[in-house]
């Protein structure tokens, strides 16, 4: 039997603002909710899929698990150029790596996320926080964000 027939669906859906739920209610409880973070896989079809020790489901992701709900520059250790830090909806922080920032439909900002594993989806407040520092070349006709002294185009694509 294939992996996917033999696991059962968690009744859990993560709707497009990152908004956990079970059977239909709000799953409020945020350490429940990290903890499930934390043991939240892709399986190798692209299916969501908590695993914990003695169980395995899957979860419906609308769009992204993954919610960029705010941005943080600092320097870099040099001094020069600013580094990007996420604040990531499981109240975690990481590195953006820009080389992964991409524009989807509705102008929605992405990014690959827990070493390139997930998709994460900006928050409009996320997205306009980093939108101050997106530039644009007209003569390229393209948008870039540019860190450490870099260019990264940022590439519009379908999900």
């Amino acid at each position: 039997m294939k992996e996917q027939e033999s696991t059962p669906p968690c009744n859990i859906r993560i709707d497009k603002e990152g908004i956990w739920y079970y059977q239909g209610a709000e799953m409020f409880r945020r350490d429940f909710v990290n903890y499930f973070y934390q043991n939240l896989h892709l399986d190798d079809e692209g299916r969501y899929v908590i695993e914990l020790p003695n169980d395995r489901c899957f979860v419906d992701v609308e769009d992204a698990a993954y919610i960029v709900k705010a941005i943080d520059y600092s320097k870099t250790e040099s001094g020069n150029g600013t580094g990007i830090n996420l604040l990531l909806c499981d109240e975690t922080m990481e590195a953006l790596d820009p080389r992964t920032l991409w524009i989807g439909p509705d102008n929605v900002m992405y990014c690959q996320v827990r070493e390139h594993s997930f998709r994460a989806r900006f928050s409009r407040a996320a997205y306009y926080q980093l939108a101050e520092h997106i530039e644009h070349d007209e003569g390229q006709e393209r948008f870039y964000l540019k860190v450490n002294g870099q260019h990264y185009n940022i590439a519009s694509k379908a999900l």
